[in-house]
């Protein structure tokens, strides 16, 4: 049995709130692996059967497939049930290539493929889409003359309810958040129990009121999987110095007997600038045990441990005793 997932406030959006557990859908968009459609359905109809309302997607995960797949799943849900969160800056053409566009008519055109996509007739939540690939200094530009005053635009409209970025790195997104009336941010690898280097970037935006969203809590994977051969941080094979500080960390979670990826989503969630978790599934089995880690209490001699080996920062929250 299951308890209520609780709710969290959008930035200063104080009618947009989301589930503090949201489900991420790059990986049901072959991120790693091909994912059979049927699969990846029942992911997404298990997650929202155990109370999971807020959804992440974006054009580039599996080139719209993702976005195609959510909508399938959700059809016949009630839109006001749901909060969907999709992305911009990447155009999808027919062949299934991809190509940057932070243009006006970029934004406008992804946004209707996206819904289009998607099967519905709005989204809640659009953000900017990793600017920083491929060409920074020219996309940091288009981004902020074209591509965030049309979000606003459409924000003022109705059309949406909040605009950010998502990235990988937040250096860039602060920059957006000193110069755009943002209202949330996507931070994807950079606040983990593996590292949190983004501790200062999360106090400025707590103390802004921008809402922040985490994805790649697992580091793309490591902190799930342990330190295994072929084990994944940053998209890629993990080097050695990080397999031996995962093996550290995993040394003293085990020793509390808790799991490794556990462990991950509890600290993750703990700090007070963070709106949700964005956590993905493949499977009904996956989306059930991230529903499932979120009830456990866990031990605070842990925290209290990893600290005392210098494992996370000192200045980072950890889990408070229930």
């Amino acid at each position: 049995m299951h308890t209520d997932l609780p709710m969290a406030q959008v930035g200063r959006i104080s009618d947009l709130q989301v589930t503090r557990l949201g489900m991420g859908t790059a990986p049901i968009g072959n991120l790693y692996a091909p994912v059979p459609e049927a699969q990846a359905i029942a992911a997404i109809q298990r997650a929202y059967e155990l109370g999971v309302r807020f959804f992440d997607t974006a054009p580039l995960y599996g080139a719209g497939q993702a976005e195609e797949r959510l909508g399938k799943a959700l059809r016949g849900v009630p839109r006001d049930a749901l909060i969907i969160e999709t992305k911009v800056g990447r155009i999808v053409r027919e062949d299934g290539s991809i190509y940057f566009d932070f243009s006006r008519d970029g934004v406008l055109r992804s946004l209707e493929d996206s819904l289009r996509r998607l099967g519905m007739d709005r989204v809640d939540i659009l953000l900017v889409h990793d600017p920083d690939v491929e060409d920074p200094e020219g996309h940091f530009r288009q981004v902020v003359d074209e591509a965030f005053p049309t979000l606003v635009e459409l924000r003022e409209q109705g059309v949406i309810r909040a605009v950010g970025a998502g990235m990988n790195q937040w250096e860039m997104e602060w920059e957006f958040a000193q110069r755009v009336d943002v209202d949330c941010f996507l931070l994807a690898g950079r606040y983990t129990l593996l590292e949190q280097t983004a501790l200062d970037f999360l106090v400025y935006c707590q103390q802004q009121g921008i809402g922040v969203f985490l994805g790649g809590i697992y580091n793309s994977g490591i902190l799930a999987t342990g330190p295994v051969p072929g084990a994944k941080y940053n998209y890629e094979d993990a080097p050695p110095a990080i397999l031996e500080r995962v093996r550290r960390i995993q040394a003293i979670t085990e020793r509390h007997g808790v799991p490794l990826h556990v462990a991950a989503q509890h600290f993750a969630r703990a700090h007070p600038a963070v709106t949700g978790l964005i956590v993905g599934s493949v499977s009904p089995e996956e989306a059930e045990d991230n529903r499932r880690i979120w009830d456990l209490e866990l031990p605070p001699a842990l925290w209290q441990d990893l600290r005392e080996a210098g494992l996370i920062d000192p200045r980072a929250p950890v889990p408070e005793t229930p």
